[in-house]
């Protein structure tokens, strides 16, 4: 690895150092606040899962690309009727009620977005339950072995502290749980034009308190006590999404003069996110960053 992805500076007393720590420090009430500022943009241009979309054969819609992720998430997590499942950042509460409607589950979603948490709290699956606390995983206050399975859809990037991230999934769970983590990874050996122009960037504009690589997370998830049942790149599966949230983007642009206003104001903290979305489309497709998915049982 170069030596400017080695510079990992510590942020906060509880930060966890990974591969990619950006320059300037990222708190919990960045990440509420980007959501909370960019509600509208995220609502409209990503959708109610604002997650990537997986395209297995390549023919699916936007739509049903992000749906085949959470079919994905379902399949590694192994669920049957009846569990009880946690949503590790549940955003707009769509994937989580998707899954508690379709496998029959009692799915707790944890946002510590204000925005996030009106939407997601308002939803009712036609079957199962899904109930939306709006609170930071890092102290989420819930009681010991609670849960059955414990899924996080791109978020715990979001979290300073990775290893209380890891130590918090393996107090929840039941013994024999499982914990399956869909993570934005830093390449194993990024170069230093990568970590300076693209990878640090989109730490620092996406509000990512710091960017993990694939050997951080299986360490972290070791030291918690996990046993990994397997991981899969899908980068090239997922890749396409940011050409799609590109494009919408701009399209907002020369329609909607609300986006045209929340860009050019100076009162916009997280403006630049427009700017992060080219990154991380040139990111993924030159392999600086990847996209993992990894199944572990406690």
């Amino acid at each position: 690895m170069s030596d400017a992805a080695n510079d990992k500076v510590s942020i906060t007393s509880g930060a966890t150092p990974v591969a990619i720590m950006p320059r300037a420090a990222q708190t919990a009430a960045d990440v509420s606040g980007h959501y909370d500022e960019l509600d509208r943009p995220y609502r409209e241009i990503w959708g109610d899962h604002i997650h990537h979309g997986y395209w297995r054969t390549g023919r699916e819609s936007p739509e049903e690309a992000v749906v085949a992720l959470v079919d994905l998430v379902a399949d590694r997590l192994a669920l049957t009727p009846g569990m009880a499942v946690c949503d590790i950042g549940c955003g707009y509460g769509a994937s989580g009620a998707y899954l508690a409607e379709h496998y029959g589950l009692a799915v707790t979603g944890l946002t510590i977005s204000s925005a996030q948490a009106r939407v997601a709290g308002g939803r009712r699956p036609a079957a199962g339950t899904f109930t939306c606390l709006e609170r930071d995983w890092l102290d989420n206050r819930l009681p010991d072995a609670c849960f059955d399975r414990a899924f996080a859809i791109e978020s715990s990037e979001h979290m300073a502290d990775k290893a209380r991230f890891f130590s918090e999934a393996a107090r929840t769970l039941r013994p024999g749980g499982r914990l399956v983590v869909c993570a934005w990874l830093a390449s194993s050996a990024p170069s230093r034009w990568q970590v300076d122009h693209l990878l640090e960037p989109i730490c620092r504009e996406g509000r990512l308190p710091g960017m993990g690589d694939r050997e951080d997370y299986e360490t972290l998830a070791r030291g918690a006590g996990f046993v990994p049942l397997g991981f899969e790149d899908i980068s090239r599966n997922v890749r396409r999404t940011w050409a799609i949230c590109a494009r919408r983007l701009l399209l907002k642009l020369a329609t909607d003069r609300h986006y045209r206003q929340l860009l050019a104001s100076s009162h916009t903290r997280n403006r630049v996110f427009a700017l992060t979305i080219f990154r991380l489309m040139i990111a993924l497709r030159t392999g600086a960053m990847r996209y993992g998915v990894f199944t572990w049982r406690k």
